[in-house]
């Protein structure tokens, strides 16, 4: 989509907010899949590595979750707040020709 259509429509910041989010579910994913694998390992070589790799997929998770509270793209301590911004995202959504 044409950026200055994108910034008209206010459909800009809705992307960058769904980038976000497809992001952290991914890593949540990635998370719970390493966690998974650990407990599936035998050896203790295999296990260093994926607990070196659980760590990382942490790190990235709380990086994408400051990213998206610093933008108001997600407020996880406040349920009222979010529940108002997710159900404006879909009016937005739906709003989208």
């Amino acid at each position: 989509m044409n950026t200055i259509i994108e910034q008209l429509m206010g459909v800009n910041k809705l992307t960058d907010q769904v980038i976000a989010m497809d992001f952290l579910i991914s890593a949540k994913t990635g998370i719970r899949n390493y966690a998974f694998a650990l407990t599936e390992t035998a050896t203790p070589e295999i296990k260093a590595v994926l607990r070196k790799q659980l760590d990382d997929a942490i790190d990235t998770h709380e990086q994408i979750t400051a990213y998206m509270m610093r933008n108001e793209f997600y407020h996880p301590y406040d349920l009222n707040e979010q529940l108002r911004l997710d159900l404006s995202n879909i009016q937005a959504a739906l709003s989208i020709p």
